[in-house]
């Protein structure tokens, strides 16, 4: 049995980030696009979870209407497939959590993320270095084959830099220092940030979900195969 993977959403870095994370042998991963649906709903949720799952439904439908139709863009035969879509942000504590739910949209959605990073540090130039506490979140939603909808949710934990460094990762990567490694986010490898990111511990607890699910209902071989990392949300 193929276990497809398809994830709401264009964004290639996420999609880059998520094959690595998803490392299951008996896995693919497709964004939307390569399923051949395109889904654009508007994100009116109030939490990441909200706006997760409201992307997640709007591809799920689309898929459902494909199968039927017979138009999807694979083969659906023999194939288990799990619809998967993520929402994400910065959480700054001294901007009271902004950007928040709406980081993507942070001064408008086509602006460049080096202007978004010199704003914000701008608002936060007179914050004490103690006070410069932020964490990237991510929420993964999840509907898998029988229908059910289950969300999780991962954490990153970091500081606003006072300048901009690194050429790895996307988005506000650049500017989020993480002590451990005295380095930002975008200075450390694509493997160091899988292992400590948001969106791979978030990713990790759904995929261990799933396992769990397939076990439940028979449809996994290989149920009891460990996923990679913990399997755990912070």
């Amino acid at each position: 049995m193929k276990h497809l993977f398809i994830i709401a959403t264009g964004n290639k870095g996420k999609i880059r980030e998520i094959r690595d994370i998803i490392t299951d042998p008996d896995a693919e991963v497709l964004s939307m696009r390569e399923a051949g649906v395109e889904a654009d709903p508007d994100e009116t949720g109030t939490t990441f979870e909200e706006n997760a799952l409201i992307k997640a439904r709007a591809v799920s439908a689309l898929i459902c209407q494909k199968t039927e139709d017979g138009t999807l863009s694979f083969d659906p035969t023999d194939t288990q497939i799990i619809v998967m879509s993520d929402d994400s942000g910065l959480v700054v504590d001294a901007l009271g959590g902004e950007p928040g739910i709406y980081s993507a949209r942070y001064l408008g959605y086509d602006t460049d993320y080096n202007y978004k990073m010199e704003q914000i540090m701008k608002r936060m130039e007179d914050v004490p270095e103690e006070e410069r506490t932020a964490r990237f979140v991510a929420a993964v939603a999840a509907i898998f084959p029988d229908g059910t909808e289950h969300v999780v949710r991962g954490t990153m934990e970091g500081v606003i830099a006072h300048s901009i460094n690194g050429q790895n990762g996307f988005g506000y990567d650049p500017f989020f220092y993480l002590p451990e490694y005295g380095k930002t986010s975008a200075e450390i490898t694509e493997e160091e940030k899988n292992e400590i990111s948001h969106r791979g511990k978030a990713f990790r607890a759904m995929i261990a979900l799933y396992h769990v699910w397939c076990a439940e209902n028979g449809s996994l071989e290989e149920a009891s195969k460990e996923t990679s990392g913990d399997g755990t949300a912070q």
